[in-house]
């Protein structure tokens, strides 16, 4: 780890501590541990009986799951300026998910005792956790009415546009890159790999969708919008 990383420079760059004292920010940078790691990693497990919070600095991460059977159930993915953990350092119940890295990262992680003095003691970084918290719940919310109601044509379409909002449109257009895997996409929707590329292959026929080399251009974000709201009774 290189010196500059281990500073409240790094943290400060973070939305939840946008607006911190250089005091505070230092105390924090010293109460951090600091980690990288690689791609394809395991940064947290479900069994992991510590409570820390986690700060992504840089890279990106994937939230998931397993079943019993193997089955992997992907949540979202985490880029910088993200952070997670938080649930378990507040109420102090085992993880709800494991977190692995899908390109080299580098995270702050923070113990539970001094991220609830951090809660107790910095009422706007107490409001940004709710306002989180009550954004993951409102997501987890969307995904469960989808799953039980939609079929996976319309599954991957919001899904799709869920990603497509998250990196940003211009111009009515979205550029994923690096391209989803078909099989991370499944994952997140609950179905099969070859179930997604079929969909993927007729959105590309339809014009909806386009390779540009390793991206996946969404060519109508506005149009997709339009069958996701159409069959989900937002229209």
């Amino acid at each position: 780890m290189d010196p500059p990383l281990r500073s409240s420079l790094a943290l400060r760059s973070l939305p939840l501590f946008a607006g911190l004292a250089d005091a505070r920010l230092e105390q924090l940078a010293l109460q951090c541990r600091w980690h990288h790691l690689p791609a394809h990693q395991p940064l947290l497990l479900r069994a992991d009986p510590a409570c820390e919070v986690y700060f992504l600095l840089s890279g990106r991460l994937r939230v998931t799951s397993y079943s019993a059977g193997g089955k992997q159930v992907s949540f979202r993915d985490s880029v910088k300026g993200d952070w997670f953990g938080d649930m378990a350092a507040i109420d102090g119940e085992p993880r709800s998910a494991d977190v692995v890295t899908l390109e080299a990262s580098t995270v702050a992680s923070l113990g539970s005792a001094e991220f609830m003095a951090l809660l107790r003691e910095e009422p706007l970084v107490a409001e940004r956790e709710m306002r989180h918290l009550a954004g993951l719940v409102r997501q987890l919310s969307q995904r469960v009415i989808e799953l039980s109601t939609l079929g996976v044509q319309n599954r991957l379409h919001a899904e799709l546009l869920r990603m497509a909002r998250a990196e940003g449109v211009v111009d009515n257009v979205a550029r994923l890159d690096p391209a989803p895997l078909h099989e991370a996409l499944a994952s997140r929707i609950s179905t099969q790999r070859e179930q997604v590329t079929r969909e993927l292959a007729q959105l590309t026929r339809d014009g909806l969708v386009e390779k540009d080399g390793k991206a996946m251009v969404l060519r109508d974000v506005e149009r997709l919008s339009r069958m996701v709201a159409q069959v989900s009774g937002a229209a």
